[in-house]
């Protein structure tokens, strides 16, 4: 297999940009490095490109891998012809080449493997041939009656031939092949109540029939889970008539053969009893893997807006950890994310000391200059809300009241905080810290610096996506590894002042090297030049050529160690001072250096916006001074809303009020659209109208259909 040109017909890219990235890639370069450092010789290939090019190229080297694997096991066995080498080495899926290699595997006991054993494999090809008379066929027969190999009968022996014929029929790669295409093509994924009388929600799915080629995926991990906790029946439905129809002229050379009714049973039994079963997990497994897939996809696309928020900079912020019996666990924070104070209040059940509360919180605000309250979305944070927009009204109406700027709340994604709380890295920061007080920090700190602190959390912990739990747990963990990887790398890091949990997500850094890091930090103050990186322990030229274009240093030596120029390209950037390059022609400078033009442009834009945060250009959140109640909401109404999570049928949309409303996926656009990610990304302010309000259930429809979303 040409793995090069399989790479460009699929990815539609030219030949010379494959082969320098599979380069770069063998090399140990990291993805974040090349899409970064080496436009020129990649096409200036995007990282999320860059990471689907290399998955697939591991794919199609295990693949090649397990060809030769494959040709080499049958030929040790003697079974391997030249038509069969060939159909192994022109497979292109792993499915396929495991197909092939069926027959040849070595096998649990069967009862085939029993009946060759008992030196039935000879009948069986008998049988299969279809030439002998009926006399000849019952003297055959008695020739296997063996009493001391078990057979002690012609049906014996008729049995044990037929279970190896059902075997041969289940691994003939070709009739798997066929059938695959019509489970594909025509079958119906059929799924039923284990108990019809039992609520559950689950129930849509009770007498439930969808075909396996337009099954959404979101369902097939929803009846995946259901069968997963013995709630519903699922299986695969396919015209048996027509499958064994093709099986029979596959087989029956002769239906008036002598033996052609003993292999029309044992065709049946091997479609019934083998392959369709093999089948069945089979078609199902794709469909799993499918969704999942498509489900990790989601998640990596929702992850990424919501690392990348813009950050809320110099405020002082109050972090509420709402809760009822154990009350609301609050954190002061200064700019910089530094704990000032914390405390507990208890405005809700039981205690209901809400005239206490405000008075503390007020008391807070006053002493400490608070600009925001950050309230966590979990238990209690209805309630919490009430409490701290009342306050603030409280708050305007007081004549005495002063403070740099207007006092604004805004509710906060708390998924994951309670599991920062507890770890390793969160006992770290804040050894003498309650568990729960570590939570309302880690609320606080994520609208100041949403990535600095997520980063410190597992991300598939981070809540925005849809049945994770249910998906491969590694298959996720890589591809969201992948996401924070390289939203730290486009941001860039501080040197001096990042966190463990985020050195080691930069470019050619491990956990250890980032420990090496904080050590020398600690032993020297601080870095005063990337260069110093070469004098950290286990930090060799290759990791700072890596990582050094990702960690910056704002009051350095050199003021390019505060920019995205990698120092490979100092001497560059240095020119481009010197000649006053504003004025210039970027072709003729990029001739005259010696540079490809992308890096150029690179280094042209960190030069005109040095320590330049990406971030800073995506939509501010919004903040909120006063509480929205469902009762409030009518239909027709229009509001502004943050997109909180995007799956396949639609996207949830925090409107102001306790639950996200639901904007479907046919209300999304005017347009036809495949997947609401072409619409709406996670972090997204957007302008919604109500459609309908279910208080009973706590239910909004909302549409964005004919609303013009320029000013958002």
């Amino acid at each position: 297999m040409d793995i090069i040109k399989v790479l460009v017909d699929e990815f539609k890219l030219k030949a010379k940009h494959i082969e320098n990235l599979i380069k770069l890639l063998d090399e140990g370069n990291t993805i974040p490095f090349i899409a970064r450092y080496r436009k020129e010789q990649t096409g200036e290939m995007q990282d999320t490109v860059i990471r689907q090019i290399s998955n697939r190229l591991n794919y199609l080297r295990n693949l090649e891998d397990r060809k030769n694997e494959v040709i080499r096991l049958i030929d040790e066995q003697g079974k391997l012809t030249s038509e069969l080498k060939e159909d192994i080495l022109i497979s292109d899926t792993l499915q396929r080449v495991d197909d092939l290699y069926r027959p040849f595997r070595q096998k649990r006991r069967t009862r085939a493997t029993i009946a060759k054993e008992k030196g039935l494999e000879a009948l069986a090809q008998v049988i299969m041939k279809q030439e002998i008379s009926e006399e000849d066929f019952r003297l055959c027969i008695n020739t296997y009656i063996d009493e001391e190999k078990g057979v002690l009968t012609e049906d014996d022996a008729l049995a044990g031939a037929m279970d190896i014929i059902a075997e041969i029929v289940s691994d003939d790669a070709d009739i798997r092949s066929i059938i695959k295409k019509i489970a594909q093509d025509t079958g119906v994924i059929v799924s039923q109540a284990v108990n019809k009388e039992e609520n559950t929600v689950y129930d849509m799915y009770y007498d439930y029939k969808e075909t396996v080629k337009s099954i959404a995926n979101h369902r097939v991990l929803a009846i995946n889970r259901g069968e997963k906790e013995k709630k519903l029946k699922i299986g695969l439905h396919l015209d048996e008539d027509k499958i064994l129809n093709i099986l029979m002229d596959n087989y029956i050379i002769d239906n008036l053969s002598t033996t052609s009714t003993y292999l029309k049973d044992a065709i049946i039994d091997g479609y019934k009893r083998l392959l369709f079963p093999s089948i069945e997990r089979e078609v199902r497994n794709n469909l799993t893997e499918k969704a999942e897939n498509d489900a990790i996809d989601v998640f990596s696309m929702n992850l990424k807006p919501l690392l990348m928020q813009a950050p809320i900079k110099g405020k002082v912020v109050m972090g509420i950890d709402p809760g009822f019996r154990t009350g609301c666990k609050v954190a002061v924070l200064d700019e910089t994310g530094k704990l000032l104070d914390y405390t507990t209040v208890y405005p809700t059940e039981p205690q209901n000391q809400i005239e206490k509360t405000k008075t503390k919180l007020k008391e807070f605000i006053h002493k400490y200059g608070i600009n925001l309250i950050a309230i966590g979305n979990g238990t209690a944070s209805r309630e919490t809300e009430f409490v701290v927009a009342d306050m603030i009204r409280e708050l305007n109406d007081e004549t005495n009241f002063e403070i740099n700027g207007e006092i604004s709340y805004i509710i906060v994604s708390e998924a994951g905080a309670s599991v920062y709380s507890a770890s390793e890295v969160g006992i770290n920061e804040f050894p003498d810290l309650d568990v729960t007080i570590r939570g309302a920090i880690s609320i606080g700190r994520r609208v100041q610096d949403s990535l600095a602190e997520l980063v410190k959390i597992e991300p598939k912990h981070i809540g925005v996506g849809q049945y994770q739990h249910d998906l491969n747990q590694g298959k996720l963990d890589e591809a969201l590894k992948g996401v924070v990887e390289d939203c730290v790398n486009s941001v860039g890091i501080d040197l001096n002042t990042a966190s463990p949990s985020l050195l080691k997500y930069v470019s050619g850094i491990s956990t250890k090297v980032a420990k090496a890091i904080i050590d020398y930090r600690e032993e020297n103050s601080k870095f005063i030049s990337r260069k110093e990186l070469l004098n950290v322990k286990g930090l060799g030229p290759k990791t700072f050529e890596q990582s050094a274009g990702f960690l910056r240093i704002p009051d350095g030596d050199n003021p390019l160690d505060n920019t995205g120029v990698h120092p490979e390209s100092y001497d560059i950037a240095e020119k481009l001072i010197e000649i006053g390059y504003k004025n210039f022609d970027i072709h003729q400078i990029a001739k005259e250096l010696e540079v490809g033009i992308p890096t150029l442009k690179d280094i042209i834009r960190e030069l005109e916006r040095p320590g330049r945060d990406p971030r800073d250009e995506m939509q501010k959140p919004i903040l909120r001074q006063d509480v929205l109640k469902i009762e409030d909401l009518e239909q027709d109404m229009t509001l502004n809303g943050t997109v909180r999570n995007v799956v396949d049928f639609g996207a949830f949309v925090d409107i102001g009020v306790k639950d996200d409303g639901l904007i479907h996926i046919s209300q999304l656009s005017d347009n036809y659209i495949k997947h609401p990610n072409e619409v709406v990304k996670v972090g997204d302010i957007v302008k919604v109208r109500i459609l309908d309000v279910d208080t009973s259930r706590n239910r909004i429809s909302l549409s964005m259909k004919g609303i013009n979303q320029d000013m958002y």
